[in-house]
């Protein structure tokens, strides 16, 4: 990885846009649904918990047009790598961009609107952990999909700033796991808690 440094101007204003997008978008997500589950203050001023979830899910996927956006900004600033600048290369990157789609269409179609809009902050619960593929054979896939398409988005552009920058989405999702994983089982430990004691 630290052979990159040497292709990418980590300095230029495109890639530090990109870069302090990426990392805002998982940290805004997770800190309005903390705080929408400590408070109910998005439910109440939408009037419901649905109507709240809709509303912060459009926000989410307009601040990832515009990760998207940034990071496909910063790519074109920076020069390509020669040794990627083939088909095999383009190829390659369109196959893991494919990937990626799939996992993250399925992922959504498994898990509805608002269980990938973080429903469950919201007190909207599914009945039952999700088991279906993609979740049969990844952990998160609607993160690591992501992380694909950016990877094969940078293959198909022989970008070494595109490179270094799905790192960062590789972290910003990691770190993204760790806080909101113990999270969201608390809730629905609290759930079967509930239910329990009916």
């Amino acid at each position: 990885m630290a052979w990159l440094f040497g292709y990418v101007d980590v300095t230029d204003s495109a890639f530090i846009v990109a870069t302090l997008s990426i990392a805002f978008n998982p940290l805004f997500w997770n800190m309005v649904a903390r705080w929408e589950h400590n408070t109910r203050a998005l439910s109440r001023v939408f009037g419901s918990p649905h109507a709240a979830c809709y509303c912060l899910g459009a926000v989410i996927l307009l601040l990832n047009c515009v990760r998207s956006h940034c990071f496909t900004e910063a790519m074109k600033s920076q020069p390509k790598l020669e040794g990627l600048d083939c088909h095999w290369a383009y190829c390659l990157g369109l196959a893991i961009l494919a990937v990626g789609t799939l996992f993250v269409t399925t992922s959504f179609l498994a898990l509805g609107f608002t269980g990938t809009f973080l429903g469950d902050y919201f007190g909207i619960l599914m009945e039952a952990k999700v088991t279906s593929f993609p979740f049969s054979v990844l952990d998160n896939p609607m993160y690591w999909g992501s992380t694909a398409i950016y990877l094969g988005w940078s293959l198909m552009h022989a970008s070494p700033a595109g490179l270094l920058l799905t790192a960062v989405v590789a972290i910003s999702y990691t770190i993204a796991m760790l806080y909101e994983g113990p999270f969201t089982e608390e809730i629905y430990r609290q759930k079967q808690k509930g239910v329990k004691s009916k």
